[in-house]
């Protein structure tokens, strides 16, 4: 499979690093432009490589962290979804002071699927500080939770197993409208709770 990051970084270096170490043809991307990428991507290996957000958009499954207010700006313009997953690592923080965006009453993956019609959105990975979430997800005795809402089952049954091949044990909320909320930092009880379950 192949796996486009869009925003790389230090979340998306985080998941560009799980998801080549468990084999996959990762397509990394930023506001840079490809050239600006070649260090991280000789530290992640021969699967990897730098691309532009439409190229990485292009994958089979996309992962997508950008600072809130670059979102709108990284996802347009980009291929049609058809249908393809995207996961929404992204957290609706306003600097300075760590502010919560103004959402409408929707939750921050509601806003990102609205900006990309066609995607099927997972909310994912979004609620672990970067260096715990780059970290071995495999840990005392047992698996570190990884969180994750949305709309459309078999997208999430998808994430999950994906999660679950690079070590992580991946708890599904329910809906965007729901789980997406708990899991939104700031003001999700989820956001940076660092838990393992026990195998």
């Amino acid at each position: 499979m192949s796996i486009g990051i869009i925003g790389a970084g230090s979340i998306g270096q985080a998941l560009a690093g799980h998801m080549a170490k468990i084999g996959h043809e990762v397509i990394v991307s930023n506001s840079r432009g490809p050239e600006s990428l070649g260090g991280l991507v000789r530290q992640l290996g021969p699967r990897a490589r730098a691309g532009t957000r439409q190229e990485a958009a292009k994958a089979d499954l996309v992962m997508f962290s950008v600072p809130w207010e670059q979102v709108p700006e990284a996802l347009s313009g980009l291929p049609a979804w058809n249908g393809r997953i995207l996961v929404d690592a992204t957290n609706p923080v306003l600097l300075p002071g760590f502010r919560l965006a103004e959402l409408g009453g929707k939750t921050s993956s509601e806003v990102v699927a609205s900006l990309a019609p066609g995607a099927r959105v997972v909310k994912a990975a979004n609620t672990l500080l970067a260096a715990v979430l780059a970290a071995d997800p495999r840990q005392s005795g047992g698996r570190r939770v990884l969180f994750m809402s949305g709309d459309d089952a078999p997208a999430k049954a998808e994430v999950g197993e994906l999660f679950g091949k690079a070590g992580f044990a991946a708890v599904d909320l329910g809906e965007l409208a729901i789980g997406g909320r708990s899991q939104q930092f700031p003001g999700g009880p989820l956001a940076t709770l660092n838990l393992i379950k026990l195998d």
